[in-house]
């Protein structure tokens, strides 16, 4: 059988509302590339992308999720199961920022409890459009306790960062649960304990 090219595999997401440039903030850090002549996402599109973490390799399974409603029972069911939600505003559009409220409910009603979030202020290279302040956004992401960062996929701003952040996150979680499982499971066979070398940290 070949051998795992990874160690572990992360799912992540990329929500709201449609037109913020999720698809272009995915391409640019998978890809390394912009394209401005992108189709709005019908229904969902995935990327796959490896990065080094703590001398591991960590396989990105990213999810680009449709932003329009009429998508939106699709997208929902992608929740499930995602260790990371990326939440995408507009900085040149107040309705975008207006609607992470709605989109954050989306969270909490479809995805795990435990999901690591972090909201993204995109566009921020066009700073003459400005529309939604970076103190605007900054003070939503206190009031949930989640991660905050302006980004530019077209300026390759923060991109790479936003996603290393997150993928951090997530690895942090994941190391901290599964140490911790040991000392409160007893292992019924020997071969249980087996599973415990090639786990995470």
């Amino acid at each position: 059988m070949a051998k795992k090219s990874y160690d572990l595999l992360f799912k992540l997401l990329l929500i709201g509302d449609s037109g913020v440039g999720k698809t272009c903030i995915l391409f640019r850090f998978s890809d390394d590339a912009f394209n401005t002549t992108f189709i709005s996402t019908i229904g969902i599109d995935f990327k796959i992308k490896t990065i080094e973490l703590q001398g591991k390799k960590i396989k990105l399974q990213i999810w680009d999720t449709a932003g329009q409603e009429r998508f939106h029972t699709i997208t929902t069911s992608y929740y499930r199961g995602a260790m990371g939600i990326m939440l995408v505003y507009d900085i040149t559009s107040v309705k975008t920022f207006d609607n992470i409220a709605k989109w954050l409910r989306n969270i909490d009603e479809h995805a795990n409890e435990d999901v690591e979030k972090m909201i993204l202020g995109n566009k921020c290279d066009v700073e003459d459009k400005r529309a939604v302040s970076k103190e605007k956004g900054e003070m939503i992401a206190r009031e949930h306790g989640i991660r905050f960062m302006e980004t530019s996929a077209k300026a390759n701003i923060n991109i790479e960062s936003a996603f290393y952040e997150l993928a951090q996150a997530i690895l942090t979680k994941t190391c901290g649960r599964e140490q911790a499982e040991p000392l409160d499971r007893v292992p019924l066979e020997g071969s249980r304990n087996d599973r415990q070398s090639n786990r995470c940290c």
